[in-house]
């Protein structure tokens, strides 16, 4: 599908989040090897989150759908299988657009004493995993796939394990995570370095679960289960990386007050917050109500307003902290005061496009001032865009760009393949027309 998109006099509202992607994955894997049921609030039910929960049924892990506090909400409730309970799936497991489903299920899936074969989409056959195979297979694991192991369809058949000590090349939760899963049944203790902080839902949640794990100086240490971990019922925090479109769609826009309400604000997350403010944002967390807690994760209230931006140099450790909101920061210093360079960055070169590359063509079309970098962007101030046909590249990330650019943009603008923003945010459609004034 294409959508047409318009600018907007102003922009007020109120946005409730959908939940956090990364959590709800983990979520649901987590639980589904627990020992009894738990009840998941605001699961993501979004195109990716769903494909992890068809494999896991697949896998024979129980689930379903039920009224939550709110009535019309849906709360998802696992019945988890315990440590040793997943089975042999009688179909390959089909993981979609989502990376995150494949390469974690991948490390649970090496030390289970059957055999899998975890495949997607085009886009998903496409993406790298030999810097998740490498270190599994150091393990011990037997994982076969395309050019040995580098790209879907990967078969896995399950063997023992055993733990390893791996610094990761490049900072990557998705790797760090599976490595942790595949720990957990590993014989010794794993212990995975980062180069720099990734996202680290996986440690708290487990922690939360009573697994053996120890985390903290860029170390994940983890040893393996000894009994069966605690199901876990939780309230999933709103999703940051869906409010970093809002962020930057009102700190651009000249007439523009927006809250959001309930966004996690793990500080391995909130990159995009750090890189706002060094552009000089005015975005407030609430001081009324602090950050309070969503099981184990940090949450709170956000206002944000029209602001005037400034340039800024994007790079280092902040990098990894925002890397799916970097295109959104790009299109923010398309209106900030002077130039902006986002460094460190080449991780966006192997997502589900080449999102430096596809950035720097998109925002082009649209009278961007940006030039692409090996591992980044380089964008000076053009102060205002002009609408035009653009196409998200069946990326969802940068079909929300791009949709927010349109309404920061003069005349109309067209962007092709729309439809795929529901791979991330469902509704992420009407949630602009409720804040642009229009109808859905």
């Amino acid at each position: 599908m294409q959508r047409q998109v318009r600018s907007a006099r102003s922009l007020r509202g109120t946005i409730a989040l959908p939940g956090d992607k990364s959590i709800s994955h983990r979520a649901a894997i987590l639980n589904a090897i627990a020992d009894g049921e738990a009840v998941v609030e605001g699961f993501q039910r979004a195109a990716d989150c769903l494909a992890t929960l068809r494999c896991l049924r697949t896998l024979g892990v129980d689930w379903r759908w039920e009224a939550g506090p709110g009535g019309d909400e849906t709360a998802l409730r696992v019945r988890g299988r315990g440590r040793d309970g997943l089975s042999e799936g009688d179909r390959v497991l089909d993981c979609r657009n989502s990376g995150t489903t494949m390469r974690l299920l991948t490390g649970l899936l090496a030390p289970q004493p059957f055999f899998s074969v975890l495949s997607g989409d085009r886009s998903l056959r496409s993406r790298p995993m030999a810097r998740l195979i490498e270190p599994l297979r150091l393990m011990g694991a037997d994982i076969r796939g395309r050019e040995d192991g580098a790209r879907a369809p990967l078969a896995v058949r399950g063997t023992t394990l055993n733990g390893i000590h791996y610094r990761l090349p490049v900072a990557s939760a998705q790797v760090k995570s599976a490595l942790i899963l595949a720990g957990l049944y590993a014989a010794g203790e794993t212990v995975v370095e980062e180069p720099a902080r990734s996202r680290d839902h996986t440690e708290r949640l487990l922690q939360a679960m009573g697994a053996d794990i120890q985390a903290g100086d860029g170390t994940v240490r983890v040893r393996p289960l000894a009994h069966d971990l605690r199901p876990l019922s939780l309230r999933v925090p709103g999703d940051i990386s869906a409010a970093a479109a809002w962020l930057v769609l009102a700190a651009c826009h000249p007439d523009a007050h927006l809250r959001l309400n309930g966004v996690g604000v793990n500080p391995t997350r909130t990159g995009v917050l750090d890189a706002l403010r060094l552009m000089e944002a005015d975005v407030t967390e609430d001081e009324k109500r602090p950050p309070r807690a969503e099981g184990p994760e940090p949450v709170t209230d956000i206002t944000v307003r029209t602001s005037r931006l400034r340039g800024a140099v994007i790079e280092g450790e902040l990098v990894p902290r925002a890397i799916d909101e970097m295109p959104l920061i790009a299109l923010a210093a398309c209106f900030a005061r002077g130039e902006t360079i986002i460094r460190d960055a080449a991780e966006l070169r192997v997502k589900e496009s080449d999102r430096i590359r596809a950035t720097a063509r998109e925002l082009g079309r649209l009278g961007a001032d940006i030039e692409e970098l090996p591992d980044g962007l380089r964008i000076r101030p053009v102060g205002r865009l002009q609408g035009a046909t653009v196409s998200s590249h069946g990326d969802h990330r940068l079909a929300i760009m791009l949709a927010v650019a349109g309404v920061l943009a003069e005349g109309e603008t067209v962007v092709r393949n729309a439809g795929v923003v529901a791979v991330s945010y469902l509704w992420f459609w009407r949630d602009l027309d409720l804040v642009s004034g229009r109808e859905s």
